[in-house]
């Protein structure tokens, strides 16, 4: 027997769960499909906190989908009574020629963002727990925060579902298909049917939107957290950073709990093929090499307390791929966030419903295109 549905969202984390939720509250009968138990440890929506931040260093075009997201998780938090966003300045810095400080000067100049730029010794005056060169430049925004990543991902859900959508979990997609204006999935439990399909499948976009044009791999990520004194780590002490450093990027979080102060790499790590070629478990050199980068920096950090595993899905250009199919513009696509693109879920997802519904949206996503890799 086949089910039908309005609309079929596959993958339900952090772009999904939000694609459900938009879609329900719009009064579409909405279908989520999830291959593992609801907000799982398996992908990229998971490690307790994400960033937000607005003075976007990866391009001026991200601003408006920032400001926009911010209010829909604020909406969000009114609509479920939960606490999903705590906020906290966020330092940009690096080195002279910079290209991340580059980028974000170049958002706060586009969009008049309030920030403030500072040398390595003002930041080290101002947050005692940083040890940034002299000549190095800083750049600080207040309208930054920090996410709780499984928090907002069970909001989508949960709202979702009160708002009338089916999200299955432990039901893998073993194919989809166009059916005449629709779409048909299979999986090992039963066949559905839909006018529309939303595909926000995470590492899995590399097989199931293999025919998109776009050339995803998927790059294996480590998120550590350390054991520090308090009240040098803390919130009003301690901003979210991100540091460009000459030996790659990384970032941290201030202490909010008894895991300790947050700190990751970004990027610098092999790109591979599928997710199937993911180790999950973490590695003694895992923690040696962020805390050989990181120490460099950032004074006083003790014991290793934690850590986990994630994924990025990254793109050639590290920017986002949000549009249609290019045969089937019945199939609405999310992929390739490139490992900074959780804080936009609510804005991804209603972006996803437009195109769903439409065909199009008021955001603009001409940068997102998947063209640009034809």
């Amino acid at each position: 027997m086949t089910t039908s549905f309005d609309v079929i969202v596959l993958g339900v984390g952090g772009m999904g769960s939000a694609a459900c939720y938009e879609l329900a509250a719009r009064g579409r009968r909405v279908l989520g499909l999830e291959q593992f138990p609801l907000v799982h440890d398996r992908g990229s929506s998971h490690g307790h906190t994400r960033i937000i931040r607005t003075a976007y260093a990866e391009g001026v075009a991200y601003v408006p989908l920032a400001r926009r997201a911010f209010a829909k998780w604020y909406a969000l938090e009114q609509h479920t009574g939960r606490h999903l966003l705590t906020e906290c300045p966020c330092l940009n810095v690096g080195p002279p020629g910079s290209a991340h400080v580059a980028g974000v000067r170049a958002s706060v100049r586009e969009h008049a963002l309030a920030a403030e730029e500072l040398s390595g010794d003002e930041i080290n005056r101002r947050h005692p727990a940083f040890r940034f060169p002299t000549e190095y430049r800083g750049i600080i925004e207040r309208a930054a925060g920090f996410l709780y990543v499984e928090e907002c991902v069970r909001a989508h859900i949960d709202g979702a579902v009160a708002l009338g959508a089916e999200v299955r979990a432990e039901e893998p997609v073993r194919a989809w298909k166009p059916v005449g204006d629709g779409v048909e999935v299979s999986t090992d439990r039963g066949t559905y049917r839909a006018a529309k399909l939303v595909i926000t499948a995470g590492a899995w976009a590399t097989k199931l939107l293999a025919d998109i044009g776009v050339p995803l791999r998927v790059m294996r990520q480590t998120l550590l957290w350390f054991e520090v004194a308090a009240r040098a780590f803390r919130r009003d002490t301690f901003p979210i950073f991100i540091a460009d450093t000459p030996d790659g990027e990384f970032y941290g979080l201030p202490m909010i709990d008894a895991r300790g102060v947050k700190l990751a790499r970004h990027y610098t790590a092999p790109e591979l093929p599928g997710p199937e070629a993911v180790n999950w478990e973490l590695t003694p050199d895992d923690e040696a090499a962020l805390r050989q980068l990181a120490s460099r920096f950032v004074a006083g950090l003790g014991p290793f307390t934690r850590g986990q595993v994630c994924m990025y899905t990254v793109t050639p250009d590290r920017h986002f791929v949000l549009d249609t199919h290019p045969a089937h513009p019945q199939v609405s696509v999310a992929c390739g966030f490139s490992g900074h693109g959780f804080k936009f879920a609510p804005t991804v997802g209603e972006i996803m419903a437009d195109l769903a519904e439409d065909g199009t949206t008021a955001h603009d996503i001409a940068p997102f295109r998947a063209a640009r890799f034809r």
